[in-house]
């Protein structure tokens, strides 16, 4: 059977930078049906007419820019993976499209960047089956935080002898807040060549100008509803991430001196269930359902997440901070966390620090089975040879 093309919509007011795309992407032909427009109505026509799987749009364009014209699509075409690819680098513009954009890439773009980063978007499109899943991930701008940090948060930005080294501790502590400033830090726009995994470099980065702008103007954070799930608790997901966090810290600069796996480390284990969350803050009944399934029958509670939502915390999760251009091997431990041998990976990785830490974790309250060394994927364990370390880490 014939392989079904992604279809892919370039939209740029220079018809010399359309015609670059063409002929940079003709090598991508047969698996790419590529329509290109030069402007934001343009584009907007042709979407009412045509169904497409991913959008890449200029920044600075007259009448309809980027940046208003990707908040349309994400209103009439929530499904579509959305990205800029601009020189643009005015302030302004740069925030205005951290909502409604996935992905952010400069130009100059090497071809083999563009390709990757529209395949690994779409890719992860068919990791979920349901549309009204796809729909709620991609329309998604931030993710709900616990209540008391995100005051403490907003205090700080509003005092003006505040410092981004605290600021940077304070956002490092929550899952939601750590979710997107990571993927505003990750963006090309900030001149990045390396992943950047570490919140308070991330703030740092960032600055306290713009970090103040995204903070008190566009509103990157929320706080979480508790009452929106009876059987769900933020304080519990929060607890048990901070743990496996540490835990998971702890093991890597134990197993490896290599800081970008040791910082990895923590940042994986601090968002590895980041999907609970966008369950219980997007799908509360359903979520609720589900988590009584799996009390009522013992059920761990990916499985009962399987059967009630027809995914798992885990491949959501993964979904939405692959959209948002979060390093690897964050995605990869937010998507093997539970069955590390599915990843195929046979090395130490941040992977097997957060698989670890999250079976460790035996006072979890926020799962339905105690956590023991039956939870471990004993297989993934033994080929990369630290079994025997398990009991070490236990008494740690």
């Amino acid at each position: 059977m014939p392989i079904e093309k992604r279809k892919v919509l370039f939209v740029d007011d220079e018809p010399n930078v359309l015609q670059g795309l063409r002929r940079m992407l003709r090598s991508m032909r047969d698996q790419w049906d590529m329509s290109f427009a030069e402007s934001g109505k343009d584009a907007l026509d042709l979407l009412q007419t045509n169904n497409h799987d991913a959008i890449v749009s200029d920044m600075r364009m007259p009448g309809m820019d980027g940046a208003q014209l990707l908040l349309e699509v994400k209103s009439r075409h929530p499904q579509m993976v959305r990205i800029i690819l601009s020189g643009q680098s005015e302030q302004e513009k740069i925030l205005r499209s951290i909502g409604p954009t996935h992905r952010f890439l400069s130009k100059p773009c090497l071809p083999e960047t563009l390709k990757q980063t529209l395949e690994s978007a779409c890719i992860l499109h068919q990791t979920i089956q349901d549309p009204n899943l796809i729909r709620i991930i991609s329309d998604l701008e931030t993710l709900p935080s616990l209540s008391g940090i995100y005051e403490k948060v907003m205090a700080e930005m509003e005092d003006p002898s505040s410092s981004l080294e605290k600021i940077g501790k304070i956002i490092s502590t929550d899952i939601g807040m750590t979710a997107k400033i990571l993927h505003v830090a990750n963006s090309a726009f900030y001149g990045q060549h390396h992943h950047v995994s570490n919140v308070e470099q991330a703030v740092m980065l960032l600055g306290m100008n713009t970090l103040r702008a995204l903070v008190l103007h566009t509103q990157i954070f929320s706080t979480f509803d508790q009452k929106t799930v009876n059987n769900f608790s933020m304080d519990a997901l929060w607890n048990h991430s901070i743990t496996t966090a540490s835990f998971a810290r702890m093991i890597a600069s134990e197993e490896t001196k290599d800081q970008w796996i040791i910082e990895d480390s923590f940042a994986s284990g601090l968002l590895h269930d980041v999907g609970e969350l966008i369950f219980a803050t997007n799908l509360p009944i359903k979520y609720d359902e589900a988590l009584a399934l799996a009390r009522n029958e013992g059920l761990v509670r990916w499985e009962a997440e399987q059967r009630v939502l027809g995914t798992t915390h885990m491949e959501i999760g993964a979904h939405l901070l692959g959209l948002w251009g979060l390093p690897d091997s964050i995605i990869e431990s937010l998507a093997f966390h539970h069955q590390p041998s599915r990843s195929g990976n046979q090395t130490f990785t941040p992977l097997t620090a957060v698989h670890i830490a999250d079976s460790l974790d035996k006072d979890d309250q926020n799962e339905t089975t105690i956590n023991d060394h039956g939870q471990f994927d004993s297989v993934y364990l033994e080929q990369l040879g630290i079994t025997k370390r398990i009991d070490q880490w236990c008494m740690a």
